[in-house]
């Protein structure tokens, strides 16, 4: 190995490394946001069990329904404080992954179906303009044909009768057998 080769290597192992460590950071940094949201869970399970406890004491909920509402908010409370334990924010992100995931596909199945209306847009496009150019041919050519056709009139026209009444030798006897 050359010493070439072995600078770009380094180079190309250093640039990685800051990939790796911007991953890294985006990370921790979705770690910590999971960690943060856990607590406010948890803070709001715990504020939902006191809020429990005051309407229960006023009389705003009877037994059975403060039993209720102080056992939803201490579920509440549980699920946040799991998501601050490290098997909590390992589940989290597995949650997210996900969610990525399926984010991705359905955008593919977006971007495919909006380049398959596009080249089926195009190929329509295609055919329109084939079909105008083929109608812009056929009719330059009618138009060829009428020219030559009014052409062809105006110089009859022009001739003289005694030039237009002479007939070839047999051919009075060609139309006289197509009467017949």
């Amino acid at each position: 190995m050359s010493f070439r080769e072995i600078a770009i290597t380094v180079r190309a192992v250093n640039r990685a490394s800051l990939e790796f460590t911007r991953i890294q950071t985006d990370a921790e940094a979705l770690n910590a946001r999971i960690k943060s949201l856990g607590a406010a869970i948890a803070g709001l399970g715990a504020t939902g069990t006191a809020i429990g406890h005051i309407a229960s004491q006023f009389g705003l909920l009877n037994a059975e329904q403060a039993r209720v509402f102080n056992s939803a908010m201490m579920v509440i409370t549980v699920m946040g404080m799991f998501m601050r334990t490290s098997w909590g924010v390992a589940l989290a992100n597995k949650v997210y992954a996900a969610a990525c995931w399926v984010a991705t596909a359905a955008q593919n199945a977006l971007n495919v179906s909006y380049a398959g209306w596009l080249a089926l847009t195009g190929v329509g496009i295609a055919v329109i303009v084939a079909a105008a150019a083929a109608m812009w041919y056929f009719a330059s050519q009618m138009n060829a044909a009428t020219a030559s056709v009014q052409s062809f009139n105006e110089a009859t026209a022009e001739t003289p009768g005694r030039a237009r009444s002479i007939t070839r030798a047999g051919e009075e006897e060609l139309y006289r057998r197509g009467v017949e």
